[in-house]
């Protein structure tokens, strides 16, 4: 919802979740007053239905609303929220004897969940399915059993995941169980981009489709690879001319195969922090004794991190090379 200026023209609205996690929806609060979790009965297309004030009633300007805004009713009252909470206790029965019904019946669907509406008039099941289901008969025997309006409802895997529930791959709460309110669009070129391992069981979530966590980051690396060096470039590091082979975006940093076919990691220039790096690395080998690696030097420009002019420390080349192992600096800085 955008900002009202003056010279347009507002409505108010209320927003209301029917389900933990779910959408929101918005309604016209009629000039009534509603705080942030109170329960209201509000008019909807499928029915009057109880729902819970999650954003309390403001102004927008009308052009944000481009559905027309189906009107609270009243609060809820005390009775009503007790009868709620009964036949909520008696959603788990229901969900038996529907399975029991489904076996009877030899129909290919999975009972994911059952949902009464706060006051009894309809229960309405989800159901997994591979395929489209002919339910008319079991509609009528579970109409029959419970002498109430009946639905039945088909959902995909994510939805099937975000009504039960449980842990992802990282050890949290599922995203879309706890807090999305409408699944995004995720692809495995998002997952190219992030130079992820294109695994199933590693980018892949409980319900079998791609992490939506994948696209969480996604535009963050399409502009930081924007400022970054191509996969292919020839570079010039101070360890000889090479080829980048992969990019880094968390380190800020590619790989570069030398000619020799050794691969080293190289800093991207213009981040500070790998400025600050090289700076307090410069003119040491960190992968022998010699200087930085716990050595010293005999000159007084080696000890301050420059370049040794003395040989007598062991490092007689500069920019950190060390002629007593041959090996030189792993992160050096590209050359312009």
């Amino acid at each position: 919802m955008s900002l009202v200026t003056s010279t347009e023209k507002t409505v108010t609205i209320v927003g209301i979740r029917f389900r933990p996690a779910g959408r929101i929806y918005y309604f016209d609060p009629q000039g009534q007053s509603f705080t942030t979790g109170q329960y209201v009965i509000v008019e909807t297309t499928r029915g009057v239905e109880a729902g819970r004030v999650v954003i309390a009633p403001k102004k927008v300007a009308e052009s944000d609303v481009t559905d027309p805004l189906k009107p609270v009713l009243r609060l809820a009252l005390e009775e009503e929220l007790r009868m709620m909470l009964s036949f909520k206790s008696k959603e788990k029965e229901a969900i038996v004897r529907c399975a029991q019904c489904i076996g009877q019946h030899h129909l290919p669907m999975k009972l994911v969940e059952a949902e009464y509406t706060f006051d009894g008039s309809r229960l309405t099941f989800y159901f997994v399915a591979d395929e489209r289901v002919d339910f008319r008969a079991l509609v009528r025997d579970l109409a029959a059993i419970f002498r109430t309006r009946i639905e039945l409802r088909q959902i995909g895997a994510r939805d099937q995941a975000k009504l039960q529930g449980g842990i992802g791959p990282c050890g949290k709460t599922l995203c879309c169980s706890s807090w999305i309110k409408e699944f995004g669009v995720v692809s495995i070129k998002m997952a190219k981009e992030q130079g992820l391992p294109l695994n199933p069981s590693k980018i892949s979530g409980v319900c079998g489709r791609l992490l939506c966590c994948l696209s969480y980051e996604n535009e963050n690396y399409i502009q930081a690879k924007q400022q970054m060096p191509r996969v292919g470039t020839l570079l010039e590091t101070p360890s000889g001319p090479g080829k980048i082979v992969s990019v880094n975006v968390p380190q800020n940093s590619v790989e570069v195969m030398l000619e020799s076919g050794v691969t080293i990691q190289v800093p991207v220039p213009g981040n500070a922090a790998s400025e600050k790096r090289d700076r307090k690395i410069v003119g040491c080998c960190t992968s022998c004794s010699v200087k930085g690696g716990g050595g010293s030097c005999g000159c007084s420009a080696g000890a301050k991190g420059g370049d040794c002019h003395c040989g007598t420390g062991g490092c007689a080349t500069k920019a950190g090379g060390c002629s007593s192992c041959g090996i030189k600096k792993e992160t050096a800085s590209v050359l312009s």
